[in-house]
């Protein structure tokens, strides 16, 4: 029997939404099962440990970063850098896709609140292999 493997794509939601439609086709093209943010989106820290316990039955975490740093759970840090270091204490493998262009970004897509504009690149940072 062939072995099917499960991805979780994670990334903030309006401003992706194309982007991570793009990944689950390509997902189920490849033979994985996506699951992701548009089934679930996390709202409260209840959402986040049931998105927890769908990481928990996936074999690949994919995260995608663009514009924005997403809505902020409880500690101030946004559900999907929650999402990417609980994958992360899991010992998944994750995929992370950032944008190559972010300055090209368009503003609709963008952080306006430099706070969290200063999160996600910190985010970014953190995200980026040794150089």
């Amino acid at each position: 029997m062939e072995t099917i493997y499960q991805v979780f794509v994670s990334s903030t939601y309006a401003d992706l939404k194309d982007e991570r439609r793009a990944s689950k086709r390509n997902s189920l093209k490849a033979g994985f099962v996506p699951a992701g943010v548009e089934l679930f989106p996390a709202a409260d820290q209840q959402q986040l440990e049931f998105i927890q316990r769908v990481i928990d039955r996936c074999d690949y975490y994919v995260v995608m970063v663009g514009g924005r740093y997403g809505s902020l759970a409880d500690d101030r840090i946004s559900f999907t850098e929650r999402e990417y270091e609980y994958a992360l204490s899991k010992g998944l493998p994750v995929l992370e896709f950032l944008h190559g262009s972010p300055e090209a970004i368009p503003v609709g897509k963008t952080d306006e609140n430099r706070a969290k504009a200063r999160k996600l690149k910190a985010f970014e940072t953190g995200l980026q292999p040794d150089a």
